[in-house]
């Protein structure tokens, strides 16, 4: 293979658009969610790379008009997010470009094979992702060409998400194939972006936005705060690895148990990865993210732009059979997607309120992505079929805080899904007897309804491992050890510390050491001290209480109370 980087011969050609009418607007809920993951995170966890599917015979010109008529097209390919008044610069409104130009990088083949040429389009999109957009410019694209001559033989496209999600992408997708062949359009339809934002800073909107919040609010306050605690959890995730799994047989099976149970195929699959998950994770109650989950209303299925927020599903596997957790799957994800439309800014400081108040930090543990209605028909088939059945292949994992994500990818044909895995929770070796599970218990459902506790390749998934002083605590299983070690990082050398746990209610003891600011330390201290040491710590909480003991010129004194803040109570209470 020759390298990307040894390519001699590349260029940049700059295409001009023009659409009718520019205009500006507020930011939806969607765009402010991901502009705060773009400013936050690395652009490789955020930029999303594809290689679409060109035409055969397009040519290179024909190429640059069809994405010169895609950006023309959407409105959310053609918005920047200047920066703001505030001191961080927020961006706090979109604004549509009607005119402006983009540049496209265009490689020459070099007389490489098609093996090669595939290397070359993911090399060329593994070094595009990792590089941030200009949030104050247009296009949300990067776009590169690599052609033979006047042939363009593939297209590699890095999609901005602030300016599209997967959805959204998977209808750029289709607009391409249809422009690089020549078609006409019929005119869109979905509402835009500045429609959305328009809607949802209405007073139905705004209604919306506030029952989600208190959905958010009610399953953050009483839920449990992390799935996975065992003695396995020592520390964030880190070290992931992922499979790949497809198998015909699996969609046929998913299929039958989908006609069996009048369910749709991402509940089926929700359920059956639920019930693998509450088994190792040794709880019956999971709270569970969804991404992709603002799709399920149609007058949005094709909307281009980035509708991407978390679905926060509390799910209870502890159901007679999998037909039974089915059917729970189905209303707590339908709840969920309905209340998924919200203020990301407020949601983060529901989720450090309840830390606050509860002492542990909710982590998105568990994830569940369903992207099988997003990636087009031409994509999936036009990969080779499974060399197995199943095929299991390890793929490069992407850098994500996670303990384990369900990725579907595919339904029809073909099951394909991925599995991302921290080792503390599946090492690799156990995540492809998980994913191997998955697949038997489909298998078993397309036949019958199946006991819960007769799931086939239950004995293949790790039970968890609790040896030591845990304890379950506020719905929360809960290592005495590493609250002792989270008192000890947090109060340094302030306090000695001891630790009780009667009726439920666990108190940290502290006798205040002499030295130069332990005479300041209360409840309140200690408790904002410990709270701020949280992250990371999946196994370890806050006391509820605290007794601090110092020692005085003429006598001890004793100060207890909960340390938690009042104001921050009282604003959590209006939510639940």
């Amino acid at each position: 293979m020759i390298p990307y980087h040894a390519t001699q011969t590349s260029r940049r050609i700059e295409v001009r658009y023009a659409a009718p009418g520019g205009d500006s607007g507020p930011l939806t809920l969607g765009q402010d969610n991901m502009i705060r993951c773009i400013r936050r995170d690395a652009p490789e966890q955020i930029n999303k790379e594809s290689v679409w599917p060109v035409p055969d015979g397009t040519s290179v010109s024909a190429g640059l008009a069809a994405l010169r008529l895609l950006v023309e097209r959407h409105e959310s390919l053609r918005t920047s997010f200047p920066a703001g008044p505030g001191a961080d610069g927020f961006p706090e409104r979109q604004v549509v470009h009607s005119e402006g130009r983009f540049t496209v990088t265009v490689v020459e083949a070099g007389g490489r094979s098609e093996v090669e040429l595939d290397r070359l389009a993911a090399e060329v999109g593994q070094a595009d992702v990792a590089v941030a957009f200009d949030l104050d410019a247009a296009p949300r694209l990067r776009l590169t060409l690599v052609v033979d001559g006047e042939r363009l033989l593939r297209l590699v496209v890095v999609v901005c998400h602030a300016g599209a999600d997967g959805a959204a992408t998977a209808v750029l997708i289709q607009d391409w194939l249809a422009l690089a062949a020549g078609q006409d359009l019929p005119p869109v339809t979905a509402p835009t972006p500045l429609q959305i934002a328009g809607a949802e800073q209405g007073a139905q909107g705004r209604r919306k936005s506030a029952t989600a919040l208190r959905h958010w609010g009610r399953i953050l306050a009483t839920g449990p705060q992390v799935v996975f605690a065992d003695s396995r959890i020592t520390g964030p995730p880190r070290d992931l690895s992922a499979v790949l799994v497809r198998s015909p047989a699996a969609a046929e099976d998913l299929a039958t148990v989908c006609r069996r149970t009048g369910a749709s195929p991402s509940v089926v699959l929700l359920a059956a990865f639920a019930a693998l998950v509450a088994h190792r994770a040794g709880r019956t109650d999971l709270v569970i993210s969804a991404l992709s989950a603002n799709r399920q209303r149609a007058a949005l299925v094709d909307h281009v732009g980035t509708l991407a927020q978390d679905a926060l599903i509390l799910l209870d596997t502890g159901a007679a059979d999998l037909d039974q957790l089915i059917g729970r799957a189905k209303s707590a994800s339908l709840s969920a997607y309905w209340h998924s439309t919200l203020d990301a800014e407020r949601v983060w400081r529901i989720i450090e309120d309840c830390a606050h108040l509860r002492g542990s930090r909710f982590p998105r543990q568990v994830v569940v992505n369903d992207l099988s209605l997003t990636i087009p028909a031409a994509i999936a088939d036009a990969q080779p079929a499974p060399a197995a059945d199943p095929e299991l292949t390890r793929v490069p994992a992407p850098p994500l805080a996670v303990r384990l994500m369900f990725t579907i990818l595919r339904i029809s044909g073909s099951l394909d899904f991925a599995l991302i895995a921290c080792p503390q929770v599946l090492d690799p070796d156990e995540t492809d007897r998980f994913a191997r599970a998955l697949l038997a218990v489909l298998a078993a459902a397309a036949r019958r309804p199946v006991p819960l506790c007769e799931l086939p390749g239950l004995a293949e998934v790790p039970p968890p491992e609790r040896s030591g002083e845990w304890r379950l605590i506020d719905g929360s299983w809960t290592d005495l050890a590493a609250v002792r070690t989270l008192l000890e990082t947090a109060l340094g050398a302030r306090a000695d510390i001891e630790l009780s746990l009667d009726d439920g209610v666990l108190t940290g003891r502290l006798a205040a050491r002499p030295m130069v600011g332990a005479d300041g330390l209360t409840p309140a201290v200690a408790h904002r001290a410990v709270v701020a040491e949280l992250s990371g710590r999946d196994t370890a909480m806050a006391p509820h209480h605290y007794i601090v003991r110092r020692a005085g010129p003429g006598a001890e004194s004793v100060t207890f109370g909960s340390g938690r803040d009042p104001e921050i109570a009282a604003r959590q209470a209006v939510l639940t």
